[in-house]
């Protein structure tokens, strides 16, 4: 490891998936040389918003990605490790059995951090690298549509305003458009206006605490989003190079939704871009990302394959 380097393990514990980032990083250069980055959908959040609790099902889904994570932080000597929950974790009443848990197959308890800090995090990991670059004007607005809930960040060199909302990808899915237990294939155009009109009063909220139209470039972070840019540049596969700093504009972004709202789960599982995890939120996501452009009036998206997961392996360096 070069010298001035700490390596760190950094788990990130959503609502749809579970995020792991071993890195070496260096504080006094802002240098974060990446060893081991993966993801796994494992929705922990399943059902949570209807039941105010973890599924079994779901928390063995998640111990099962542990127990991987735990063999690869092992593996690469990692000297720390945090392990942040997000979302579902915030509102599941049975989330002591997730904590254990997590303790006995990592050995470090999950914390379970405020909107606030989760918003702090996802700025942090998104500009931490487009510190020195002139390409994009600041203030920025960060945006991470996350499953349960999406982080609002305002700042330039630093936060200036954050809010934290509950519409996610998931939580948007298993709220209106669900019926009799299965994703309604494609959903009726009520159900659209339902998810529509509750996306709209998360942005009254947000809009209380930070200027979502002051900002001058609208960065976009997680799964929707980079599943978005994908989609938008026909990749054959999911590739992180390609999305990472991809910008997609909004009229782009809204054939991409009014497409993704009105397919079929066979249309949208042919995607070769979309995870199979991914294939019945993404149109509620998508949906999240183009009504922000819409009420900010940003013309594009700025995609980054950074984010929380960075954010958190800086605050451990």
């Amino acid at each position: 490891m070069p010298a001035g380097f700490t390596r760190v393990a950094a788990v990130d514990c959503g609502t749809n998936s579970i995020r792991l980032l071993v890195a070496d990083c260096n504080p006094a250069t802002g240098e974060l040389l990446e060893l081991d980055r993966r993801m796994t959908i494992v929705r922990l959040g399943q059902d949570v918003d209807r039941t105010g609790r973890f599924a079994p099902e779901a928390l063995e889904r998640t111990f099962a990605a542990c127990r991987q994570y735990a063999e690869a932080i092992r593996g690469l000597g990692a000297a720390q490790v945090r392990f942040v929950a997000t979302s579902a974790s915030r509102d599941a009443a049975n989330r002591d059995d997730f904590v254990r848990g997590v303790v006995d197959i990592l050995g470090v308890e999950p914390e379970v951090i405020t909107g606030e800090q989760e918003a702090e995090y996802s700025f942090t990991g998104a500009t931490k690298e487009l510190a020195g670059s002139d390409a994009m004007a600041r203030p920025y607005l960060v945006v991470d549509i996350g499953g349960g809930s999406t982080e609002f960040v305002v700042g330039d060199d630093r936060v200036r305003a954050a809010r934290s909302v509950d519409v996610g990808c998931v939580r948007m899915t298993e709220r209106h458009l669900v019926r009799d237990g299965a994703v309604t294939d494609p959903p009726a155009e009520e159900q659209i206006a339902a998810v529509r009109a509750d996306i709209e009063r998360a942005l009254d909220l947000a809009e209380e605490t930070v200027p979502l139209r002051e900002a001058r470039t609208l960065v976009g972070l997680a799964g929707s989003v980079t599943t978005v840019s994908a989609i938008a540049q026909e990749l054959p596969a999911y590739d992180s190079e390609r999305i990472h700093h991809s910008r997609v504009p909004r009229e782009k972004v809204r054939e991409i939704t009014e497409w993704l709202l009105h397919s079929t789960h066979a249309e949208r599982a042919a995607v070769p871009s979309l995870h199979p995890g991914r294939v019945d939120v993404i149109a509620a996501g998508a949906l999240v990302l183009l009504s922000i452009m819409e009420r900010t009036g940003a013309q594009e998206v700025v995609v980054s394959e950074h984010d929380i997961l960075d954010g958190i392996a800086w605050s451990v360096a």
